[in-house]
């Protein structure tokens, strides 16, 4: 297995529960294709650098996890259709 890191943005008009649930749903996904969560850590709401979709500020999360290396294209591809992430990277630790 190999360690990664997801940095990711979520759109900052929702409630904390709503942010919670976006969070669970994306470590879930995770788990779910095999990967390990190791650390979800909420770095909570930001300015951003430049405007994304009219929005100015967002929510920022980084979780770190332990997966296979087919996983991050995967989870590449569920986060660009999510409705709530603004952006996102994973890099490869």
């Amino acid at each position: 297995m190999n360690k990664y890191e997801l940095m990711y943005v979520l759109v900052n008009t929702g409630s904390d529960e709503d942010k919670d649930a976006m969070i669970e749903k994306i470590n879930s996904l995770i788990t779910k294709n095999g990967g390990v969560v190791e650390n979800v850590e909420k770095l909570g709401n930001k300015k951003l650098a430049y405007e994304i979709n009219k929005k100015h500020e967002g929510f920022y999360v980084l979780v770190n996890f332990n997966a296979e290396s087919s996983l991050p294209a995967q989870l590449s591809n569920t986060l660009r259709i999510t409705e709530n992430v603004l952006r996102f990277i994973i890099v490869a630790k």
